[in-house]
């Protein structure tokens, strides 16, 4: 039978005095969300235990949903790029549009193309950054990093280190080309195999999130490409030389998205949890979250940021890095594949 919604309060009233009502929520989550310091406050405010499971990229994420039962799941982060994927699979719930703080956020990050389908809500963007040009401004010249073509130069040979995920990476070298990431296609993929293949040849290594940022904090490298304030930023009180920059070509803008999961036997639950992460205290605690920071999608956040906190995130340099990045390329599953081969060619060098 449909019921009201019940207000944020009286959700926590109900839950507090009733044992066994909604004691668990379960989300799927990206590391970000695993800071006790981020989801401490919400289960003490309506008294549950929030269950998190993480996973790395939108496959992985999918691929649970799949192999799990209704109900097994109540939210999810993902992607903002794919949140129609979700939809199309039936993994996520509409969302009350009215309900939802967008009208606090930056307005580009509203990214209602990305978090609507036939005009209906299903996601609402929580975080952004960059990907873009990491660096240790001690060890290299932080004016060479304003342009890509130093890269592969021969000035940095054997000090780069490449964030292993295709799409940020192969978008930052179609931007090097002058490509912008909306128009790589089947057809012009073939132009960037010998620009990647160089930047291959210039870099020490390949690696993942954790490595990479290794890598910059012991000098192994002195450059990370794909990096970005994500990398940077939760190393920069113990090494304040870590930088990151959008060069002259552009970079690349990452964005993701958080969710109520179809089936979910709790969704009012769930959207308060939606709801507690996309606001303003929410937003700063995932903003500085301890496994990596980025910039918040609400822009009431930046009054409960430190000064400190909105240096390192270049917060007053908001209106010109969005003009200058693109969105990840958003490739059909013929263009998908060939960049994922193109990928793997490359690692194989």
């Amino acid at each position: 039978m449909p019921h009201a919604r019940l207000p944020a309060t009286a959700l926590a009233l109900l839950f507090a005095a009733t044992p066994g009502l909604a004691q668990e929520l379960n989300a799927l989550v990206w590391c970000d969300h695993t800071d006790p310091a981020l989801i401490q406050p919400f289960e003490e405010k309506f008294g549950v235990k929030v269950n998190l499971k993480e996973f790395e990229g939108t496959a992985a994420g999918l691929a649970i949903l799949d192999q799990s039962q209704p109900g097994d799941w109540d939210v999810l982060v993902i992607d903002s790029v794919d949140v129609a994927r979700a939809v199309e699979a039936g993994h996520l719930a509409e969302l009350p549009a009215d309900k939802l703080a967008t009208a606090d956020f930056f307005p580009e990050l509203v990214m209602a193309e990305n978090n609507t389908v036939d005009g209906k809500t299903y996601a609402v963007t929580e975080k952004f950054g960059y990907n873009t040009i990491s660096y240790d401004k001690s060890k290299v010249d932080p004016a060479d990093m304003e342009d890509m073509a130093a890269l592969t130069s021969g000035k940095y040979d054997g000090r780069i280190g490449i964030y292993d995920y295709y799409l940020p990476v192969l978008g930052l070298v179609a931007l090097g080309q002058g490509i912008k990431t909306a128009d790589i296609t089947a057809d012009n993929l073939g132009s960037l195999k010998d620009p990647l293949m160089a930047l291959r040849k210039a870099s020490k290594q390949v690696s993942d999130v954790v490595s990479a940022q290794t890598a910059l904090a012991t000098g192994e490298v002195d450059i990370v490409v794909g990096g970005g304030e994500w990398l940077t930023a939760v190393l920069a009180t113990e090494n304040p030389n870590l930088d990151w920059t959008i060069p002259k070509q552009g970079g690349l803008r990452w964005a993701q998205s958080i969710g109520v999961v179809a089936g979910s036997t709790q969704p009012d639950l769930a959207l308060e949890f939606v709801n507690y992460i996309t606001s303003p205290e929410g937003q700063a605690r995932l903003a500085t979250s301890a496994c990596y920071w980025g910039m918040p999608a609400n822009a009431k956040a930046g009054d409960l940021l430190t000064p400190e906190q909105k240096a390192t995130l270049r917060w007053d340099q908001q209106p010109e890095f969005l003009a200058r990045a693109q969105l990840y390329p958003i490739p059909d599953a013929a263009l998908d594949t060939a960049m994922q081969d193109l990928w793997t060619e490359m690692l194989a060098q």
